[in-house]
């Protein structure tokens, strides 16, 4: 008999779970192994029968674009006691089931781990009573078992994110969105409550992406005289021109004598102390639910990959997989749980320093990036030595540069600078077409799509650089921050080189990262890149569904040039069979070989093949010619249709994580401006998430010719892709 993998969902739904199940199932099956369903969560493994079944290939298909888990989840009692957990364990041995991949919160992962403990136990004592054979237990002796965290609050404890936090977030923010628009109408004041007992990142995170004023967080219980605060935080904003009032209370926000702070006691005292007409909303299981976001599914189909992995060829300790800068990272189970549960002991015992600690240092710098943007002022006095800042955008327009500036611009003011919009980039700068921007210029701008600043692709060449140097003379700029992609980062490289030429020149100027592309050094995921990535995958969704009517494959064309971030983390989150990027390229040895996959596949009973190309993949095969060629090839079995997606993954709403970076970006730009006036240095940088670096390591980073990184992180999202688009065997003669 073959190796056997079970998996389950226990304890709440969160939005992603299907394509971690997705990802065991194919993976596992890859791998060579037969893949279990064990259907509603430990209740299933408690009951047997029916509720333990094999999964095949297909049983999995299409269910990435589904909220919630197709195998159920469920609370179970008697999986909490003894006798429960040696029926369950009874019950996976009939199956031949010994590995375990569990997908669920904090106290479903205990229980997995105590069961793996007592598993021993629980198998002689089975024989004993003539449940199973010896030989049974022989093949079993041990239970082998990998997590996943299932949770939308990212109350794991060394894990960046859990399945299901970012698409809560997407629901929360649009629940924002809609909320300020007609608090803005009506000049209201709205208090908006969402999840997370334990955790406030929910709160804290939809606060700063929705642009809100006050945010309240278990983990930073608010100063005694809260009220105050508030109060005066809300008529700062007022006085300065906003219309609405956002405050954000998280579920189990409470003062620091332990008292609940709950939405309805925010707004008794907006009604009752500012004479607010003040409303409140609570999100409740709205969270939950919905289609699951980009990210929740790449990453869940990256971990789901590596747990099967782990119980296939780890012998160590139970691990938690979860992720760190984009990868897998898997810790020990036992730690992780203790380490989580710790945080809310912390909490309630009034030890908040430890608690947010033990969120991490991104936690801990965005709660203070949230309460510098929540109480920079509108108006600063100023001084003599204030600066003047210019802001503006280089390059293709990018989802989230609005934010981003407005956050700059924000903190700037805050600080005492003068800040000053550049209008339409390079082109502006030369032409004078610049405006200073006050804090009430930018209101708004946090969920406002394309770029108010405008954009414009071309840089100074020679002949311009004069002019550039010559402008920011006769507008006395002190410092320019250049939000942007690949051509800001040339510009910066081209003035630095001339700065001896034209002393003008010498002032400091950063490049705050945002490309749709994803193609700059030095970081994860550029400003826009997270936005046009949910453009895509919605919009294959729509593909997807145009097709359930007959045999179909499309081709779909993403952009990118030649960095294949969009095209390649585009079809793991859409599930593709299969890519083309042009780090690869095509030949003609690799159509053959998918052409035979696509035939086989719908000979076999598939109804549906989604190849992704990015749009620069090959100069010869382009999107056109692969789908008649797919076409011709198909010999009238199916047909085949091209999209080409353009400039559609432009626009839109930034989402929230974008709007989020561009907020933590601004925040680092603005301290290094400030310290460079300070040192009277002028320095010319780029930002990344571990601060500025010079210039001068460009070389070293960057492929001039490819226009991309050296190091491209989400490669190792190839392997994801290779394990579970294509089933094994459907390109065999």
């Amino acid at each position: 008999m073959s190796v056997r993998i079970g998996v389950l969902t226990s304890g709440g739904d969160a939005p992603g779970m299907n394509a971690a199940v997705r990802a065991v199932v194919r993976a596992g099956i890859t791998a060579g192994a037969e893949v279990y369903g064990i259907y509603e969560g430990w209740q299933g493994a408690v009951d047997g029968g029916r509720f333990i079944r094999p999964m095949s290939w297909e049983d999995v298909s299409g269910i990435m674009i589904q909220g919630g888990t197709v195998i159920g989840t469920a609370r179970c009692a008697a999986f909490r006691t003894p006798e429960g957990r040696r029926t369950a364990v009874l019950n996976l041995i009939l199956a031949g089931i010994d590995r375990l991949v569990v997908i669920g919160g904090d106290g479903s992962l205990t229980g997995t781990d105590v069961l793996r403990d007592e598993w021993p136990d629980h198998i002689d004592a089975l024989v004993s009573s003539g449940q199973i054979t010896a030989q049974d237990a022989a093949e079993h002796p041990t239970l082998r078992v990998a997590g996943l965290v299932g949770s939308i609050d990212n109350d794991m404890v060394g894990t960046d994110m859990t399945i299901g936090t970012d698409s809560a977030l997407h629901r929360i923010t649009e629940a924002i969105d809609a909320i300020a628009s007609t608090a803005a109408s009506h000049q209201r004041s709205f208090v908006v409550e969402v999840m997370g007992r334990h955790c406030g990142y929910l709160a804290l995170m939809s606060a700063i992406a929705g642009g809100a004023d006050y945010a309240f967080i278990p983990e930073r219980p608010p100063v005694a005289d809260w009220h105050e605060h508030m109060a005066t935080v809300l008529r700062r904003a007022r006085n300065a021109g906003r219309r609405s009032s956002i405050v954000v209370v998280a579920e189990g926000a409470a003062d620091r004598e332990g008292n609940p702070i709950t939405a309805d006691a925010v707004r008794k005292v907006l009604a009752d102390e500012m004479g607010e007409d003040a409303r409140v909303t609570i999100l409740g299981h709205v969270q939950r639910g919905g289609v699951p976001s980009a990210y929740d599914r790449w990453m869940a189909s990256m971990v789901g990959c590596a747990a099967v992995d782990e119980v296939l060829h780890g012998d160590r300790e139970p691990q938690v997989i979860g992720v760190r800068a984009n990868r897998p990272h898997a810790m020990s189970l036992l730690e992780a749980v203790k380490d989580t549960k710790a945080v809310a002991t912390s909490i309630a015992q009034g030890r908040y320093e430890e608690a947010m600690a033990a969120r991490g240092h991104s936690f801990v710098q965005m709660a203070h990036v949230f309460q510098r943007l929540s109480e920079a002022r509108p108006n600063v006095v100023r001084e003599a030595s204030a600066k003047r800042i210019g802001v503006m955008n280089v390059g293709g327009l990018a989802p989230g540069m609005n934010p981003t500036a407005r956050a700059v611009v924000r903190l700037g003011v805050d600080q005492g600078h003068d800040m000053v919009g550049i209008q339409g980039g390079f082109p502006g700068l030369i032409e004078g077409d610049l405006r200073d921007l006050t804090w009430g210029d930018v209101e708004g701008w946090e969920a406002a799509a394309g770029a108010n600043l405008g954009t414009r692709r071309s840089i100074p060449g020679d002949g311009d650089l004069y002019a550039v140097a010559r402008s920011i003379e006769t507008h006395e700029l002190d410092g320019i921050v250049i939000i942007g992609g690949f051509q800001a980062y040339r510009a910066l490289s081209r003035i630095n080189a001339e700065r001896k030429r034209f002393p003008a020149l010498s002032i400091p100027i950063v490049v705050l990262p945002a490309s749709l592309d994803n193609n700059l050094p030095g970081l994860q995921m550029a400003v826009g890149a997270d936005s046009a990535l949910n453009v895509n995958v919605q919009a294959v969704d729509r593909i997807k569904q145009s097709a359930t009517a007959s045999k179909r494959a499309f081709v779909v064309e993403t952009m990118g040039r030649r960095c294949g971030f969009l095209a390649l983390t585009t079809g793991v989150a859409a599930g593709a069979e299969r890519v083309y990027l042009n780090e690869d390229g095509i030949t003609i040895a690799d159509l053959k070989h998918d052409v035979d996959a696509m035939v086989r596949a719908f000979g076999r009973g598939q109804n549906f093949w989604l190849s992704i190309r990015n749009e620069n993949a090959s100069e010869f095969y382009t999107t056109d010619l692969l789908t008649r060629m797919f076409e011709a090839e198909g010999q009238g079995g199916f047909s085949v249709r091209g999209a080409v997606l353009g400039h559609v993954q432009q626009g839109g709403v930034p989402s929230p994580f974008d709007r989020i970076n561009g907020v933590r970006f601004a925040a680092s730009v603005i301290d290094w401006m400030s310290a460079q006036f300070e040192t009277h240095s002028a320095q010319h940088t780029f930002a990344t998430p571990e601060g500025m670096r010079s210039v001068k390591e460009l070389d070293d980073l960057v492929d001039w010719h490819a226009r991309r990184p050296i190091d491209q992180w989400w490669l190792v999202l190839k392997p994801v892709l290779e394990a579970l688009g294509r089933r094994p065997g459907d390109a065999d003669a």
